[in-house]
């Protein structure tokens, strides 16, 4: 596989830049780089599912899947700060971003990040929500696997969110959450993206 942010080790030169995204009326500070997804900052479609997200019915821990340097679950860290929030990615300058990005933001407490293979090893229904930009350059497979595996982590009334581009196969990814037995909701749509709940009924 090419070099890209699904690297496990990238191999562009790093260039660290510090960054200030505001996020549901609260202004953090980021650090980026090279070699990860969104390197110049938070990318449309990651903001629009930390804001459409909904803290989850059920007790239980958030999974944010392929983090990159960690946007997402620093967020949702930081909005609901008495879930655990589990953050993975399989490259390794994602999580060492993330791993500054949470002490930055002073959510280190319910945070655990760690590099992984999608959501290999992670624990069976004791998750209450996965959340996922998905990498899609890494290809389908990886994609529908995210989803696949999110069906274990999750408890019943567990959801899965997810952005996607209509270009990059929103389609088939509701059409997958859907074969999985997730009852799916388009929670929100713009400008061609689209935040789709799957929730775990069964």
């Amino acid at each position: 596989m090419s070099d890209h942010y699904y690297s496990e080790k990238p191999s562009a030169k790093s260039d660290q830049k510090t960054i200030k995204e505001t996020i549901i009326d609260h202004t953090f500070t980021f650090k980026v780089d090279h070699g990860v997804f969104s390197k110049g900052g938070l990318d449309f479609g990651s903001k629009l599912l930390i804001e459409t997200f909904q803290e989850p019915e059920v007790d239980g821990k958030i999974a944010d899947v392929g983090c990159g340097w960690g946007p997402i679950g620093i967020a949702v860290a930081k909005s609901f700060p008495k879930r655990h929030v589990r953050m993975v990615d399989i490259n390794e300058r994602s999580i060492l971003l993330s791993k500054e990005n949470a002490s930055l933001n002073h959510v280190t407490d319910n945070t655990f990040i760690s590099q992984n293979d999608v959501m290999e090893g992670f624990e069976e229904g004791e998750y209450a929500a996965v959340i996922t930009n998905p990498p899609i350059r890494a290809g389908k497979e990886v994609v529908f696997k995210i989803y696949e595996q999110s069906i274990k982590a999750l408890k019943r009334g567990g959801s899965i969110w997810v952005v996607i581009q209509k270009k990059q196969g929103a389609a088939s990814t509701e059409k997958k959450l859907e074969e999985l037995g997730l009852e799916v909701t388009t929670k929100n749509k713009q400008k061609g993206y689209f935040i789709f709940q799957g929730k775990k009924i069964d």
